[in-house]
């Protein structure tokens, strides 16, 4: 294992990068990773299902994208409302930042606000004077390496079909490789976590140990928290989902060896999962392809391994795999 940032590298073309989804969201290619005999396979989306075994539990994140990128009324200033923090009060990323220190006044469709805070971080604290309707001024905050404005048909496809609790900045982008009929075919429940910018904040320090993760809010229904229960295996549809699994695992740890038990609950997690943890509650994963040195990437490198997963990179760039949000999809078994 590696704390060395440089060890989570790899080159990718950029004609890589998917910039538009497939016409068909079940049609992504998918590498399946065996990580106990470190064997690849080259598949599709729509074979998932044949990978699940009796007793086995898909577990989806329902979060929705919010319109959260709006501009100041004058053009100036770029706003990601992350957050809402009280009474018309919003956590904000802003660029560029130099111009709203504290105190600061700015307006975003035809609301005053004042800036209250800076943290640390760089995020502004706004308390407005009312609703900003982000439905009327905001759009939706797709990822910046797509190299393109936002289009009509991001509308639908940066949402998963089964996005239904709004608060998130980004999409859990393994979900959108789902159609109902593939859905239909695999036994699942839901959590929501609302995806933060965080997510895709740079690891800035050499020792990857010492990176602070966001927090991020998420929710575990009754239902859910008995369905999870009940399952012998949980596959976990994304990094979110499996960050929000693991945050609960390590909160209710199974005593004498017993069965994980997973409670219900409205909290956060700022878990950092990345290589030497060992997995309490994930067995298995389904992600997309990550940017380089990335939190996102450390996750399922501490889950497959770190030389596996960068020599599975490698060969999906030979093959020549989509990355990222848009991107096809790796499976990542036991």
């Amino acid at each position: 294992m590696s704390l060395n940032l440089r060890d989570y590298d790899y080159r990718l073309p950029e004609e890589l990068i998917a910039a538009r989804p497939l016409p068909d969201r079940g049609a992504s290619r998918m590498m399946v990773l065996h990580r106990g005999t470190r064997r690849i396979e080259h598949r599709h989306f729509i074979d998932f299902p044949d990978y699940l075994e009796a007793g086995d539990l898909a577990i989806l994140n329902d979060t929705k994208v919010i319109p959260a990128r709006a501009f100041s009324d004058d053009g100036r200033i770029e706003f990601l409302f992350l957050e809402p923090s009280g009474d018309n009060r919003w956590l904000c990323m802003a660029k560029p930042g130099r111009k709203l220190g504290l105190g600061t006044s700015v307006s975003v469709g035809g609301v005053s606000g004042i800036v209250e805070d800076i943290l640390p971080t760089g995020e502004r604290l706004i308390q407005f004077a009312g609703a900003v309707d982000l439905d009327r001024v905001g759009e939706l905050p797709i990822p910046p390496y797509l190299g393109r404005r936002v289009e009509a048909a991001d509308s639908t496809r940066y949402q998963t079909i089964y996005a239904r609790n709004p608060g998130a900045v980004a999409a859990p982008t393994a979900g959108l490789h789902f159609t109902p009929a593939i859905l239909e075919r695999v036994p699942h429940a839901f959590i929501t976590l609302h995806v933060g910018a965080g997510t895709f904040r740079p690891v800035q320090v050499e020792n990857i140990g010492e990176h602070t993760m966001h927090r991020e809010r998420f929710e575990i229904t009754d239902e859910a928290a008995n369905a999870i229960n009940a399952a012998r295996r949980l596959i976990a549809i994304g990094t979110t989902t499996a960050r929000v699994l693991e945050t609960c695992a390590q909160i209710s740890p199974p005593l004498n060896d017993s069965s994980l038990v997973i409670h219900p609950c409205s909290s956060s997690t700022s878990i950092f999962i990345h290589p030497p943890y060992q997995f309490r509650a994930v067995a298995a994963l389904l992600t997309n392809f990550h940017l380089p040195k990335s939190t996102l990437l450390m996750l399922v490198a501490a889950l497959a391994g770190r030389e596996f997963i960068l020599e599975a990179y490698n060969e999906a760039i030979l093959e020549k795999y989509r990355f990222f949000s848009y991107g096809d999809c790796m499976l990542i078994l036991p």
